[in-house]
């Protein structure tokens, strides 16, 4: 049985990519957990664009200011050395990542404009990590910007690190966009490698009694994987970048249903958060159980055969199944 693919020209023993999670990557021990798990590969966790703009004294400075008057103000904060957001922190990681293993090791940048990107990437180039996934983190809000200016900016960070960075670059896209096909085709000439299918954006809730804005983090479900399978299935073989699945992924047969729109690659993070990394062995093995009671021989036998333009029915990716759903709903619940 053979599981292994390629994604973004590196070979992998696996399609299983545990995806750029903080709690999973940030402890070094943990990526070779990752590896000794599975793992094809391992996307390393973030490091943000604010980061590389502010140095530890800085930090520093605002994080302590007015603690002689308040000294209570020093349990807000965690000390200085314990924040891990130095540029050379993570550059450290990555080395240290790439003579712990041997599979890849994708970094992240994680930013919404230009800005410092093209030096970092370069450093995190010569710091060794095999390829670098671009997290353009943006939700545009200004009034006066356009479609086409929000997409110019996805496009210009693309085109800039291409031209001065040499290993595979992959841009996580956001499903927010007038034209996902047009812009994934737009991406795809700019010099993207592969595309990642989707960024989950987190989302605030509110306290109506403390009257606060609240972070909020909710863990993927199965349900969420439905829309990258279906886009991924359209744009298989209609783009050369390679295309990788993520959220909702949580079994083998998940990955099945991911590999087979076309998928090269499923990242999984959730699912390792909710019940260890150790349940990336039980994901594997249930890839390899269900190719066998199938018949595949490889994950390349797979890939692609359910995407839209090989399956009998084309439109069934697209608006006619709405119809379809609707119907049969209403022979389901038709009211007497």
């Amino acid at each position: 049985m053979d599981i292994t693919t390629t994604y973004l020209g590196l070979k992998l023993r696996s399609p299983l990519v545990p995806s750029a999670a903080q709690p999973l990557t940030e402890e070094i021990d943990n990526v070779k957990r990752l590896e000794d798990a599975g793992a094809g590969a391992v996307v390393l966790h973030s490091i943000f664009a604010e980061q590389l703009r502010i140095e530890q004294h800085e930090l520093h400075y605002h994080t302590t200011y007015g603690t002689d008057s308040f000294a209570e103000a020093l349990t807000y904060f965690p000390e200085p050395e314990n924040f891990q957001v130095g540029p050379e922190t993570y550059l450290e990681h990555i080395r240290k990542a790439k003579e712990m293993v041997d599979i890849p090791i994708i970094a992240s940048l994680n930013g919404s404009s230009l800005g410092d990107w093209v030096d970092f990437s370069k450093q995190i180039q010569a710091a060794g990590a095999d390829a670098l996934e671009l997290n353009i983190y943006n939700i545009p809000t200004e009034l006066h910007l356009t479609g086409a200016e929000v997409e110019q900016n996805y496009l210009d960070i693309v085109e800039a690190i291409r031209a001065d960075v040499t290993i595979p670059l992959t841009v996580k896209l956001s499903p927010f966009f007038s034209n996902l096909a047009n812009m994934a085709t737009k991406l795809d000439r700019a010099g993207a490698n592969g595309l990642v299918l989707f960024n989950r954006f987190m989302q605030p809730d509110i306290s109506p009694e403390e009257l606060e804005v609240w972070p909020h983090l909710s863990l993927s479900n199965p349900q969420e994987m439905l829309l990258p399978m279906r886009w991924i299935a359209i744009l298989y073989g209609r783009i050369d970048a390679d295309l990788a699945a993520t959220t909702g992924i949580q079994k083998g047969l998940d990955v099945v249903k991911m590999l087979m729109v076309g998928a090269r690659v499923t990242h999984v993070c959730a699912a390792l958060l909710r019940h260890g990394i150790p349940h990336l062995r039980k994901i594997e093995q249930e890839l390899i159980e269900w190719m066998e009671e199938h018949e595949y021989e490889s994950v390349d036998q797979m890939i692609g055969t359910m995407s839209q333009i090989n399956v009998i029915d084309p439109s069934a990716f697209e608006r006619a199944q709405y119809q379809k759903v609707i119907q049969s709903f209403q022979r389901e619940y038709s009211l007497v």
